[in-house]
């Protein structure tokens, strides 16, 4: 679709208002959403799937299909992993029914003992292949069932731990058998459940040893904590959902009774309780104490009898690192981590068991970095990385060879968010940069420890993925992403940016988006795009993206499009983060405004009259407060899933950022500050506000405060209910046409297109 674009902003003043968009407006900026742009990149896949050997293979996207590739880094070689057309025929021949190894998805295909095994979808049956086939046999499926959807399965994979009925069981996946682990849990008082409030999943949170006797898990303490409620949307009586929720202004919180599983142990004894009062519902890592997969701040000594793990206080500002006898359950102390607002780890610290050490991640010299602690004693050992830059995240620990390998970002010149890989010795002294290329790395680690893959781009340069060994050499490059079918289509890259932030001193970083058939004498319009933080940020990777949600899209509708990574938001020093700790109203807007304003200096196309802001969950959150609490900036807001006032969100996340809740003898909190309903007497623009019906993360009620506040103020707003959605429907097709539509109605001054219909573009390059 290459119809120009019919009507932009108003270019300049005395000229005319635009009219109208057009269907082909808008499927033109259909066309640079991901389901687009995405399939144009090839080159791009590459996701490494590691052999026993120290081999790997990939599924990459070349002109003209699919193919599967597997790389020796020792050899330096390239090769297909098998004959295409053979595997296809074979295929076909064995199952009776045609087939194209092109059309395999990725996680059908495993590389074993020099086989390619596909699982293809014919009456139940698993057909295997030899790396060279002549043709493909049937394999019958093992008579033992296997692991259930939500068992995890120990290290040696003979086990698995599940819940039923509150405990915690046992499945042999040798012979399937079952047997339960405990037998005591109830209701609010069961085994490794897991329940967060604002997140919850029939998957247990637990940690298996390393030699698959012992689980380390908890007892989940929800008595007496609040419930939450929602009802669907039904022809006659609605379902109801209940479940323990629990809110900054609770007495009573998740509590988690830690305990020891030996699965070899006899009946009776296999429970061992941890000597030492229930810990609250807290990690260092996210908003729940299973993160990324895992039971979050628990690490197993080598041979599983020991378990060191953290204590946090229900504001985070306190962190307790102790270690526990497995058998026993004797609890020792060994050092804390105390911080004046919040403390997070990111999952950045280990046990090392070998040589009973503790490597500790703290920001308590304004910047997150290694410290070795003694496990025996608790005492500092030395400090391992420092400098005005962030060890981002750990890759491997290797005691043998002495050395750490990390992710790390801002120590090198360029943009603080690119990520590099390094090494660090444990003993202390230099870091190496293992990654050179100025850009946003990716890496993936070898299981022999040998290479890594390497993978590097910048939001305007696409991927180039290479193996490099330990020592940083590039082994060979595998990949070179290819963008000229994306180009051909009429994308364009974002614009790069660096601003002042409020202080007028801190360097800010965002991405600009114009219109494809950008005019730089009109005048266009501004939408600000943001996710405050304090977690993540508006940006989000610096690695290359063909679509970065729907910002071009917008664009194309004739906005510049800004997102911008304000003061508030991680990934530079602690004190940046810390910047509006205890008043979450702030949501980094003044920072956001002040960016819009440079930028508007720089260039004349931007047209400061006209500004308007949207986002989703913290960022629906933030978009409404931009136009309340700066009703002379920000013309037009769209607000999907917002936690209006955090204390109708869940505990974590307010006592995290803004502290344990306090009533003032005048009635007032210190919530307050945070609160968008008290400020929706404010309202002067257009406000949208959307949320779905059955959102168990962020509850409804927080959208029905604002509604509630707005109509007692007498102000016009628009109000979109998803029935029976949850959190996600940011992306569904009618709320994305809908905050388009709004945007080109009240910002642009344009009508949109009477229903337009996602779904109807062909590709825009063949």
């Amino acid at each position: 679709m290459g119809a120009a674009l019919s009507v932009r902003g108003s270019p300049a003043a005395g000229q005319d208002a635009p009219a109208a968009l057009t269907e082909a407006d808008y499927a033109r900026a259909e066309g640079r959403l991901g389901n687009h742009a995405n399939p144009l990149v090839l080159g791009a896949s590459v996701l490494p799937v590691w052999l026993d050997d120290g081999r790997f293979w990939y599924r990459n996207r070349f002109e003209g299909g699919t193919e599967y590739v597997i790389i020796d880094p020792g050899a330096g070689t390239r090769e297909r992993a098998f004959d295409h057309a053979r595997m296809a025929a074979a295929l076909t021949a064995a199952s009776g029914e045609e087939h194209t190894v092109f059309a395999l998805p990725l996680g059908d295909l495993a590389l074993e003992s020099g086989t390619v095994r596909f699982e293809v979808d014919v009456e139940g049956e698993t057909y295997v292949c030899g790396l060279d086939p002549d043709r493909c046999g049937a394999v019958a499926s093992p008579e033992a069932p296997p692991a259930g959807r939500f068992d995890i399965v120990s290290p040696d994979g003979t086990k698995a731990a599940f819940i039923r009925d509150h405990n915690l069981w046992l499945r042999d996946l040798t012979t399937g058998e079952t047997a339960h682990l405990t037998e005591d849990g109830v209701e609010d008082f069961g085994y490794a459940t897991n329940n967060a409030g604002w997140v919850k999943s029939d998957r247990p949170v637990l940690k298996w040893s390393p030699d698959s006797r012992r689980i380390a898990t908890f007892r989940h303490d929800a008595r007496g904590v609040g419930m939450m409620y929602m009802v669907t949307t039904e022809v006659g009586h609605p379902e109801l959902e209940a479940w323990r929720y629990p809110l900054p202004e609770d007495s009573v919180i998740f509590r988690i009774h830690r305990v020891v599983v030996d699965t070899e142990a006899p009946e009776g004894s296999r429970l061992v309780r941890l000597d030492m009062p229930p810990d609250q519902h807290r990690s260092t890592v996210c908003d729940h104490v299973a993160c990324r997969g895992s039971f979050s701040d628990v690490e197993w000594s080598a041979d599983g009898s020991r378990l060191v793990f953290v204590s946090s206080s229900r504001d985070h500002k306190r962190a307790l690192v102790r270690i526990a006898d497995a058998a026993t359950g004797e609890v020792r102390d060994l050092f804390e981590e105390v911080v004046e607002t919040f403390f997070e780890s990111h999952a950045n610290w280990r046990y090392l068991s070998e040589s009973d050490e503790i490597l500790w991640y703290s920001q308590r010299d304004d910047w997150g970095h290694l410290y070795l602690y003694d496990a025996s004693t608790g005492a500092l050992k030395r400090q391992l990385t420092s400098g005005a830059w962030n060890v981002e995240r750990i890759l491997r620990v290797d005691e043998d060879a002495g050395d750490i390998l990390f992710m790390g970002n801002g120590r090198e010149p360029g943009d603080p968010y690119f990520a590099y890989v390094y090494r660090a010795p444990l003993a202390g002294g230099d870091v190496a940069l293992l990654t050179p290329d100025s850009a946003n790395h990716v890496a993936w680690l070898a299981p022999d420890g040998e290479t890594f893959v390497d993978q590097y781009s910048t939001p305007t340069m696409p991927s180039v993925t290479g193996v490099r060994n330990m020592d940083g050499e590039l082994l060979r490059t595998v990949e070179r992403a290819d963008i000229s079918r994306l180009e051909r289509s009429g994308w364009q890259p974002p614009i790069p940016f660096t601003v002042r932030a409020r202080d007028d001193e801190t360097d800010l970083y965002g991405l600009m988006f114009r219109p494809s058939n950008f005019d730089p004498a009109a005048k266009y319009p501004v939408i600000n795009y943001l996710y405050p933080g304090p977690q993540s940020g508006s940006v989000g990777s610096r690695s290359f993206r063909a679509a970065h949600r729907d910002l071009q899209s917008l664009a194309e509708l004739g906005f510049v499009v800004i997102e911008l990574d304000a003061m508030g938001t991680p990934r530079r020093s602690k004190t940046f983060q810390d910047a509006y700790y205890g008043n979450m109203g702030d949501n980094g807007l003044p920072d956001q405004i002040a960016g819009i304003r440079q930028l508007a200096e720089r260039h004349a196309w931007i047209d400061i009259d006209r500004v308007g802001i949207y986002g989703h969950s913290g960022g629906g959150f933030a978009s409404t407060s931009g136009i309340l609490r700066y009703p002379d900036f920000y013309k037009v807001a769209v607000s999907q899933a917002g936690n209006h006032d955090n204390r109708n969100y869940e505990d974590d996340w307010g006592e995290k950022y803004q502290g344990l809740l306090e009533a003032y003898a005048d009635g007032a909190t210190n919530y307050d500050n945070q609160a968008n309903q008290l400020v929706a007497e404010n309202l002067r623009g257009k406000l949208l506000i959307a949320h779905g019906t059955m959102d168990t993360n962020v509850p409804h009620s927080n959208t029905m405060l604002v509604v509630d506040a707005l109509i007692a103020a007498n102000k016009d707003f628009d109000l979109l209910l998803f029935p029976n959605r949850g959190h996600g429907f940011g992306n569904e097709p009618y709320m994305m046409r809908r905050r388009w539509d709004y945007f080109v109605r009240h910002l642009l001054g344009a009508e949109p297109p009477s229903e337009y219909e996602f779904g109807r573009l062909q590709p825009l390059v063949p």
